[in-house]
């Protein structure tokens, strides 16, 4: 069973310019808590101290889902995160050739760095979850990835996670997550070991939503995500898409509460100061608007005809726009919500006239303003 790893206030506040204080991020935690994320990476203590004390807090308030915090390779980001009292570490260090030569260090002593420093937070709370990401997994060589991931997991790691740090990776060529995920996962059983696999994806080539699925059909894990993407450049995987396509086109069906995703999207918009894109799936203004006459005329005998996915699921409606595109079906259907059902034939053209008029002016027309389109065309007539 696939776990959801929600990275918004480590990740997300990687976005430029994006900051959370501790108060909302306690809030943004209680309403992943509520959907149902499994884990909650509440960020990287050693950053600065108010996220240290963020995240210290976070972990006395969340009831169901685990707790992580990320950390370099060293001892002393270990220790704050335990300090912290978080269940789950993530603790990175990159293994590609070219990392390496910039540290002045080959990678066997990288390696001893790794082991010793799992071993030492093991040490600390046998209990704490670990997972090793060679950060930008999957442009450093294979034979790094999969000596340092042996040996992580030698050394008490109970996570590998591959990082498409670069957003490199291509569905259906040979830079394919599926056929990676596979790859190490055989390689590590072939040495009998069997940890969990991680898939961290991100989106600079907008692919990061097909890669995440390409390793969930490879068998990872946990996936990483966050609302609305946010993150580094391009950001990851938007955590809202994720869950609709896993609990609508997978397996994975009343696993998460996917009516409460509209409020956790305004909130964090509301304090990221980044407004949601409207026409990102599930979550955007018009994720379920209807606008060309055609589409609108048919929607309204059956939404399914333009529709994939019901808006109920997310406590949303169907919508019809009132614009430049608007047909006689629209305007009708509109009237009647409006108690307006009853106008003569040509003063619905004229009311139909006017909607085109103001959509060609860029905007379109609420049922508010509907209503005093009509008043005015009553009174002319």
């Amino acid at each position: 069973m696939i776990k959801i790893l929600d990275s918004t206030l480590r990740e997300g506040e990687q976005t430029p310019g994006v900051y959370f204080d501790t108060h909302i991020k306690i809030a943004i935690t209680e309403l992943l808590d509520d959907i149902g994320v499994n884990i909650i990476e509440a960020g990287h203590p050693a950053v600065t101290n108010q996220i240290y004390r963020s995240v210290s807090e976070i972990t006395k308030k969340c009831s169901h889902a685990i707790i992580g915090a990320h950390s370099r390779c060293l001892k002393k980001d270990v220790n704050l995160a335990i300090e912290c009292k978080v269940k789950f570490l993530g603790i990175f260090y990159c293994v590609s050739d070219e990392r390496l030569n910039l540290y002045s260090k080959n990678l066997n002593q990288v390696i001893e760095q790794i082991v010793e420093v799992i071993q030492y937070a093991k040490d600390k709370d046998p209990g704490l979850i670990i997972r090793y990401t060679p950060e930008d997994t999957v442009r450093s060589p294979w034979k790094n990835v999969i000596e340092v991931a042996t040996e992580a997991v030698r050394a008490g790691a109970d996570i590998i996670s591959i990082a498409d740090t670069t957003g490199y990776m291509i569905p259906g060529t040979d830079r394919s997550m599926y056929d990676y995920v596979k790859k190490l996962k055989d390689e590590l059983a072939d040495n009998d070991l069997y940890p969990e696999i991680a898939v961290h994806c991100h989106n600079d080539r907008g692919l990061a939503l097909a890669n995440a699925l390409d390793g969930y059909r490879a068998g990872v894990d946990i996936i990483d995500a966050s609302v609305m993407g946010l993150g580094e450049r391009a950001g990851i995987v938007d955590l809202a898409t994720l869950l609709t396509v896993l609990a609508t086109d997978f397996n994975e069906r009343n696993r998460w509460s996917l009516k409460k995703i509209p409020e956790l999207y305004n909130f964090v918009s509301s304090y990221s100061g980044i407004p949601i894109p409207v026409n990102l799936p599930t979550t955007g203004k018009h994720a379920f608007t209807h606008c060309a006459g055609i589409h609108t005329q048919a929607t309204i005998k059956n939404s399914l005809h333009y529709q994939s996915l019901d808006p109920e699921l997310f406590g949303r409606k169907s919508e019809i726009s009132l614009d430049h595109m608007s047909g006689l079906s629209s305007i009708k259907y509109s009237l009647e919500k409006i108690g307006e059902d009853g106008l003569k034939e040509n003063i619905i053209s004229e009311v139909l006239s006017k909607v085109k008029d103001i959509g060609q002016k860029g905007r379109c027309v609420s049922l508010s303003e509907l209503k005093y389109v009509v008043r005015s065309l009553k009174e002319d007539n």
